[in-house]
């Protein structure tokens, strides 16, 4: 059993709940000078909550958004009084990044529950600041005894169902902040930028979904500002912010942060008149500057569009979580049944990268976040063509097109005996569960293994997807629709929880809905190759 108490931490929620309101209460650092009454108008205000990123054992990263011009200050404390802070000066915060910053922490203790407040000073006079907005994350232990527990999902905001007040907004991010996750991991399609949102939509029962609706989402992202304004809507929803508030993310990106099926040097049909931009380069382009704004990622910053979303996040001796991106390095969608393919879905360098990561690893368990599936097949109808948008085409003999590249990855950990890897993902809009087994396969150099998806979290929901059989997929338990774009309000919403046991070194997934009721659950040992 693992030594974590199921609440370690009682006071947590009640502070959280309260982050995002007035906390005029908590006194200013004595280096801004006296403390200000903070209701005053004109200081800055961060009315779109707080985030953390990216956390290990000794660092992590803190975001904000101002409403002007500001100055980032983070103070951290190992409790709420926040006596004795220390205190982290970080950005000035601006148009040049729509007012967004992040903060890196370093030195901090690990695996210890940190308390943080930022405060939005004005940079003409220091002493005026806004009212501290707080939150809290749990650095990763250096020893295995508390375990880790993590939760995972994709695809938000999806087919046009945004924020509906009538059933509370996002309520899935309330059911997995009660679990108290380490941290969440998000698979990608963190918004919509080709879906725009109307007020309202017909539901086949007759009734009507209401949204709340943005200028920025009321048609297909092109510009920056419309980019950014997409990730803005999100955290219109009040369940987001605090959970954004109490758990700390590690998020990839995938198609819809840019649009539907995108790969490099595509060129937007003529037909297709919602965009006046036709140069898909350019609008990845505008989509990840608005990406790496509004989230803190270790590896992309707004001032270094050089970075890459795809890295490893060390998370003790426990796990390691090597995040893909299987969206930038692609090769364009195609029927994908080329018989040699170097370039694959995640290009040669990222493939390398992936390996010799993997090779390296000394954690227990090695997750694999994909932001699309491996046997799984997701067809590319977007120009009218019968391509293929993930990795298997539905052929069920030897490896074809980007298959390849997924062969060698499998042969490599087979050969290399690497321990304990899992495949998670999301973007089918169902959940379940695939077991791969070379006994099935067509191909069959590698050691069986385990793949979860879940999703979405506030999207359409789809019937399950058709099973390539190349490397041999098992469907062991599945929960999808039969008709296809199943608004929320219909339900088959989900996502996943991943526990390690310290002790034993366990790894359970749980495949759990909206409402966080568990309709699948899997045990697997440490120390294997393959299971």
């Amino acid at each position: 059993m693992s030594h974590r108490p199921q609440h370690p931490f009682p006071g947590r929620r009640s502070v959280l709940r309260g982050s995002l309101a007035a906390s005029g209460a908590l006194a200013l650092p004595t280096a801004l000078g006296a403390a200000p009454a903070f209701a005053l108008s004109g200081r800055p205000k961060a009315g779109w909550g707080v985030q953390t990123g990216d956390v290990t054992a000794d660092s992590g990263l803190v975001w904000v958004r101002s409403d002007r011009p500001a100055r980032m200050i983070v103070e951290t404390s190992a409790t709420e009084s926040f006596r004795n802070p220390r205190r982290w000066q970080g950005p000035l915060l601006g148009a040049g990044s729509d007012f967004t910053g992040t903060t890196r922490l370093r030195g901090l203790p690990a695996g210890e529950q940190i308390h943080y407040r930022v405060l939005l000073a004005d940079p003409q006079d220091p002493r005026r600041t806004g009212e501290p907005v707080t939150g809290t994350f749990r650095t990763t232990p250096l020893g295995r005894r508390d375990g880790v527990r993590f939760l995972w999902s994709g695809d938000l905001a999806g087919q046009g169902w945004g924020i509906n007040p009538d059933l509370g907004g996002y309520r899935i991010y309330d059911a997995m902040a009660e679990l108290d996750p380490d941290f969440f991991l998000c698979s990608g399609d963190n918004i919509y930028a080709d879906g725009p949102i109307t007020a309202t939509a017909a539901l086949p029962d007759g009734s009507t979904w209401r949204n709340i609706t943005t200028e920025e989402k009321s048609k297909v992202a092109e510009t920056l500002a419309e980019f950014r304004g997409n990730f803005r809507y999100n955290l219109l929803d009040e369940n987001l912010k605090r959970f954004n508030a109490q758990v700390p993310s590690i998020i990839q990106w995938d198609d819809h942060e840019v649009r539907n099926n995108w790969y490099p040097g595509e060129v937007i049909a003529a037909s297709d008149t919602r965009y006046t931009e036709k140069s898909v380069d350019l609008l990845a382009a505008r989509g990840r500057r608005a990406f790496s704004e509004y989230f803190p990622l270790s590896t992309l910053r707004p001032d270094n569009q050089d970075g890459r979303v795809y890295r490893v996040l060390r998370q003790g001796p426990l796990l390691d979580v090597f995040v893909l991106d299987m969206r930038t390095y692609r090769n364009a969608n195609s029927p994908d049944t080329q018989t040699t393919d170097p370039q694959g879905i995640l290009g040669a360098e990222q493939l390398e990268w992936l390996k010799r990561e993997l090779s390296r690893s000394r954690a227990v368990w090695k997750v694999i976040a994909a932001d699309m599936p491996l046997g799984l097949v997701v067809p590319d109808a977007t120009e009218g063509q019968p391509n293929i948008e993930a990795v298997a085409q539905g052929d069920p003999g030897a490896p074809l097109g980007r298959e390849l590249q997924i062969a060698e990855l499998l042969r490599f950990v087979k050969h290399r005996r690497i321990t304990g890897t899992v495949w998670l993902t999301a973007d089918v809009h169902h959940t379940s569960a695939q077991h791969y087994q070379p006994s099935r396969a067509a191909f069959t150099d590698f050691e069986p293994f385990w793949e979860f998806v879940s999703g979405p979290l506030n999207a359409g929901a789809f019937p399950a997807s058709a099973l390539d059989n190349t490397f041999g997929p098992e469907r062991v338990f599945v929960k999808a629709p039969t008709d296809s774009n199943v608004s929320p309000a219909g339900g088959y919403q989900f996502f996943g929880e991943v526990d390690i046991d310290g002790d034993s070194g366990e790894l359970t997934v749980r495949l759990r809905e909206q409402d966080g009721t568990v309709l699948f659950t899997q045990v697997l040992q440490p120390g294997r190759v393959g299971q």
